[in-house]
């Protein structure tokens, strides 16, 4: 055959919330896919959610056939779920038939006969042009045979029909024992195959999702938890999650300012946030004021919190100055509240990111992960939160982590050992100096961005976090609480000594110079008069000449007056 004329499978997407990602664009398109499980794992929802999501999104009428619910009670057990079953069918968009088939109505002649089948399928498809069906139960129709190469033929047939009637289609069944359907050749004959799974861990209920088989297209094949909530199922793709996603060179302000010194300008936009400590050393008082500091840019806030309610959290931060209670008023605060041990991990994981999806948050706070290792173990813990941070900075969105370190942890570690996930590390601990436990916070780490080595006093004011400057002692060990108020106030003192001993000898200087001036002063005055006499003098001489002078050149013309007359 030439390879020209041979096209790419084409794909139907679902709708389904993380499904069509996971399966890399959705469902084969105008081919079965047969859906397994057990009771509870979620297929009758799985089919009628891929029927309506045709419906809504793609304008693909559709049918759905069950042979075990009737259609009324079919609609009221979805109703729940945000579908209307009526609307559509009003609409001509839907045609939902209830197939109650005993096994000996289609057997003529010693031979199964699916030929009545498939007229009312048909009969449905043409009323309503439907481009989707989903037949649910499947298993139903074949329960009253025993022979395995009969029943295989005929599911077969059954595929093959589906395929020659080009919809795309899905094949609900139930699990078998050791096998993926009761019968353990369904899975073999369809083209695609999926497994529901309801498991309970640890007393904790977790639906997951598997893709078996997919026949001509590249898929995700680990398990994959799901949830059914408002917007109906909801898969978190697991395997879609990589290291490919964009980053970003923003920074944006911690809330606190002389921490945003310390990161040279703040947290780039995106990033994973540490913050660990004992008990009492401040975590989720920094996850306050980060949050409130992100509402203040008018961006939203997804807080999930895992020990205490969210009216419990909101009146604790107004002890510091801080009110968050006006940003869930304003809309900008999201609170997912839980205890880690009402439902497993993965279901948390799935919830975060169904409410991630619905909320559009910029900024996440998960508190504390520590949380989370109470009922199962670290290493469960710790895939999950690498999903989470997977999860958040493919959105672009800053997420912030809380964890809680006990007396015998080494500092510079988490319960879960996630800190090499993170980009930023705040290590806060308490310090012992002089009979008095003080707060000290420091930057463990921070990718990419300059930051400071310093430990920083770490202060609880009715104003908010401050971090204060590095006060060392003589021996150059840290000071902190009343040792540092101490030897502020001594350094206080002696810098008062210090003024008062300078302000003392400027103003025996300035004593000194008023002396030293008014002396300047008679000296100069007694100059200026001697000057004064001086010119006195010489005028005085000067005038003496004059008439000296004169009284000659009078005696010289009386002479030569009088020898003239005597001649």
């Amino acid at each position: 055959m030439n390879s020209t004329n041979i096209s790419a499978l084409e794909k139907c997407p679902t709708g389904i919330s993380g499904f069509d990602e996971l399966s890399d664009g959705g469902l084969p398109r105008n081919r079965p896919t047969l859906v397994a499980g057990q009771a509870g794992a979620g297929k009758t929802l799985f089919g009628i959610e891929f029927v309506l999501r045709g419906i809504e999104q793609f304008q693909e009428p559709g049918v759905f056939v069950s042979f075990e619910e009737k259609p009324a009670d079919l609609a009221t057990n979805v109703l729940s779920l945000g579908y209307d079953l009526a609307a559509h069918q009003k609409a001509n968009r839907l045609r939902v038939l209830h197939l109650s088939i005993n096994s000996s109505e289609m057997i003529e002649s010693g031979e199964y006969d699916l030929e009545g089948l498939f007229l009312r399928l048909n009969a449905g498809i043409q009323e309503t042009g439907a481009r989707r069906i989903t037949l649910d139960a499947v298993e139903n129709l074949f329960s009253g045979f025993t022979d395995i190469r009969v029943l295989r033929s005929e599911f077969r047939r059954l595929m093959n029909w589906l395929k020659d009637k080009g919809i795309t289609a899905v094949v609900t069944t139930e699990r078998g024992t050791n096998t993926i359907t009761r019968h353990g050749l369904e899975e073999y004959i369809a083209d695609c195959v999926i497994t529901l799974d309801n498991r309970i861990d640890d007393q904790i209920a977790t639906r997951r999702l598997r893709i078996v088989k997919y026949r001509g297209s590249a898929h995700g094949s680990d398990e994959c938890p799901f949830i059914f909530n408002k917007r109906g199922i909801s898969v978190m793709p697991i395997t879609s999650a990589g290291l490919s996603y964009k980053v970003s060179s923003e920074q944006t302000s911690t809330g606190i300012p002389s921490l945003d010194v310390m990161l040279s300008g703040g947290l780039f936009r995106g990033s994973s946030v540490l913050v660990t400590g004992t008990a009492g050393t401040g975590k989720s008082s920094i996850a306050a004021q980060m949050l409130d500091a992100a509402c203040r840019r008018g961006e939203r806030v997804l807080y999930v919190a895992l020990e205490e309610s969210p009216d419990q959290i909101e009146r604790n931060m107004q002890s510091i100055g801080i009110n968050l209670g006006q940003w869930r008023d304003a809309g900008l605060v999201s609170y997912l509240a839980t205890r880690p041990t009402s439902r497993g991990l993965e279901t948390h994981l799935a919830t975060i990111a169904s409410r991630v999806e619905e909320f559009k948050p910029n900024l996440v706070v998960i508190d504390p992960i520590s949380a989370l290792n109470t009922s199962t173990s670290d290493e469960r813990v710790k895939l999950m939160l690498i999903r989470a941070v997977d999860l958040f900075k493919s959105r672009g969105i800053t997420s912030l982590f809380t964890a809680l370190n006990t007396a015998d942890t080494v500092a510079e570690s988490t319960s879960v050992g996630i800190s090499s996930l993170m980009d930023v590390w705040f290590l806060l601990r308490n310090l012992e100096v002089a009979g008095e436990r003080t707060r000290g916070l420091y930057v463990c780490k921070a990718r990419g961005m300059a930051h400071s080595n310093q430990i920083r006093e770490f202060l609880l004011t009715a104003n908010g976090i401050k971090l204060v400057d590095v006060l060392l002692d003589e021996s150059g060990q840290l000071l902190t609480g009343s040792a540092r108020q101490m030897l502020l106030k001594q350094k206080d003192a002696e810098d008062q000594k210090r003024n008062a001993s300078v302000t003392r000898r400027r103003t025996i200087l300035e004593n000194r110079r008023h002396v030293l001036d008014s002396k300047i002063a008679a000296l100069r005055a007694e100059h200026e008069e001697e000057l004064r006499l001086l010119e006195e003098d010489l005028s005085q001489e000067d005038w003496d000449r004059s008439s000296a002078d004169k009284a000659t050149s009078d005696i010289t013309a009386w002479r030569n007056r009088v020898n003239h007359d005597r001649q």
